[in-house]
């Protein structure tokens, strides 16, 4: 018995002593590493769409399969990320500025929040949406359009709401003083240059289709008209930006940091080449790319709130909107902002 007791110490002595020199050892390691985050990102186009080529340079990504991974999920149109977000299937969307108004007001998306700019029209000095007649048109001015059919390439989408904006501040309404038809965006030359429509909307890289340039002119430019319009923005919703922000900064650090590698005139050969690959078009023809000629990127990843708003104003005095959206209560710029105070703000 005594025998036994003896033992029986012995034992929880030596099993005491393994349990503390585990936990010291544990303390020396430090706390065990958690799996990287997956984001599930969303996409429509490529080079609109930073997620769409993201992994084409993974050396730039530092956090990458550290902090977190990414699963790039293309879709046909940001309505459709909208869906897939609100269901759960995706993690961060690219939003346009009308489908962020009606995730608000139609789907009742409280917690949804923009966190990055991704694309900007009618910035000044960069490009935006043309909308464009036949070169031997008589078409001279907006208000020669009455009585005429114009297309855009959804009714109800973004750029087809600055269409209607922008005819209405001419005193013209759909279906009353022009029709309106939706035609996708690689169809638009042929029905202009057959002309089953008098005026079509050319966005990139469409409007400088070499052939579009020979047949068409300028009319008008959106961003002349309404000012910068946000086309993209990232979007996540505020409990899982709350659950993952740390991996978010690091998303966005690194986000930011190949933005400014393609921006990079030393880099553009080469970003052109990457380009060229993913949507099988001749370098040539992309030599806008990341430069002026194209959309505005902010170096800096903050969504430009101002123009959100004045988008969503446009929006529901078209009627699509019922309400005024406080624009700045659904937005997070402290992601930004910190990936930023990382790399240091954009040269």
């Amino acid at each position: 018995m005594r025998k036994d007791w003896w033992m029986a110490a012995v034992a929880g002595k030596l099993l005491g002593g393994a349990l503390l020199s585990g936990v010291l050892l544990g303390a020396c390691m430090g706390p065990a590493q958690a799996d990287p985050v997956k984001f599930r990102i969303g996409w429509a186009s490529i080079p609109g769409s930073r997620a769409g080529f993201m992994l084409e340079k993974p050396e730039l990504l530092h956090h990458l399969n550290k902090s977190y991974t990414i699963e790039p999920m293309h879709f046909a149109s940001t309505p459709a990320e909208l869906q897939a977000l609100a269901s759960g299937g995706l993690d961060i969307a690219q939003l346009a500025f009308s489908s962020f108004g009606a995730a608000i007001e139609n789907a009742h998306m409280t917690d949804l929040r923009l966190i990055s700019n991704e694309l900007e029209d009618g910035v000044p000095g960069y490009a935006s949406t043309r909308f464009m007649v036949l070169k031997d048109s008589s078409i001279k001015t907006i208000d020669d359009l009455k009585g005429k059919v114009v297309a855009t390439n959804g009714i109800g989408s973004g750029l087809d709401m600055a269409m209607r904006y922008i005819l209405r501040q001419h005193h013209m309404e759909a279906n009353r003083d022009y029709t309106d038809v939706a035609i996708n965006f690689p169809n638009m030359k042929a029905a202009l240059a057959e002309r089953k429509v008098d005026m079509v909307s050319s966005i990139l890289p469409f409007m400088y289709d070499p052939e579009m340039v020979k047949i068409g002119r300028v009319l008008f430019e959106q961003g002349a008209e309404v000012g910068p319009s946000e086309l993209l923005m990232w979007s996540a919703r505020a409990p899982y930006i709350a659950a993952h922000r740390a991996a978010l900064v690091d998303l966005m650090e690194d986000n930011l940091r190949m933005l400014r590698w393609y921006s990079d005139p030393a880099n553009h050969q080469e970003a052109i080449a990457i380009v060229a690959k993913l949507t099988k078009q001749p370098a040539a023809s992309l030599d806008w790319v990341f430069t002026k000629r194209d959309y505005f990127r902010g170096p800096d990843g903050a969504p430009d709130l101002k123009a959100v708003a004045a988008n969503l104003k446009m929006e529901k005095e078209l009627g699509y909107l019922k309400s005024d959206i406080e624009v700045p209560k659904y937005a997070d710029l402290t992601i930004a902002a910190d990936a930023v105070k990382r790399l240091g703000p954009a040269k």
